[in-house]
């Protein structure tokens, strides 16, 4: 296989500083919106880099749930490694790739959890399915096979066979509040345009175009 061959001319267009939002969350809500009426798969689905205390990097794909001025929210188990990772350094990176508009957004920020409200809000709109499942599986931990965990499964649906499924205390959601955002478009002879956001002390935030 002739992987030098695989190369994609970049056509979508380009991004000019003129077109931009000083407000980075109007941005990404404007591209974020443009992917979502593209049809394309997931457009909420985005890659999350945490770091060890080694100082390893570890990267995940999550879903978005909700963003506002105050941040991007996801949910996960608190007991995972990504979570443990954030717990101890809060520092985090996010990256939205929509290739078929060719373009991606890469954030960084920290990471705080949600108040537990939040996070019930959002278990109780999710198909009981996946609420089971959230009580299953002890995520990230070293499991003996896949049957094992269609028996938990099953004995999770059986405990919680009527009434409502309760908020599992070691599961819920993480807010990544940015300190900077980066809009990239693919342009021709692989010129794509940059844009950094860095949020400033006085709550504003500076625009740089950053060379490709």
């Amino acid at each position: 296989m002739d992987i030098h061959a695989l190369r994609e001319d970049y056509k979508q267009g380009e991004l000019r500083r003129k077109d931009l939002d000083d407000d980075p969350f109007k941005q990404f809500e404007k591209w974020f919106q443009q992917a979502c009426n593209a049809e394309l798969l997931e457009p909420n689905a985005m890659t999350l880099s945490t770091v060890s205390a080694q100082g390893q990097p570890f990267m995940r794909t999550v879903l978005l749930k909700y963003f506002d001025t105050n941040g991007l929210v996801f949910f996960t188990n608190y007991e995972s490694r990504k979570a443990t990772q954030m717990n101890a350094n809060p520092k985090v990176s996010i990256l939205f790739t929509w290739l078929p508009l060719q373009r991606q957004v890469h954030i960084t920020g920290t990471a705080e959890k949600v108040t537990t409200a939040e996070s019930l809000e959002y278990f109780t709109s999710r198909p009981r399915g996946s609420q089971l499942g959230a009580w299953t599986s002890q995520q990230s931990s070293v499991i003996s096979s896949k049957q094992l965990l269609l028996m938990q499964f099953e004995q999770m649906k059986n405990k919680f066979l009527d009434g409502e499924i309760p908020l599992p205390d070691f599961w819920g959601g993480y807010r990544v509040v940015p300190d900077s955002f980066e809009f990239w478009q693919g342009c021709t002879n692989r010129l794509h345009d940059r844009f950094l956001y860095t949020s400033q002390e006085d709550q504003s935030w500076q625009i740089q175009r950053l060379a490709p």
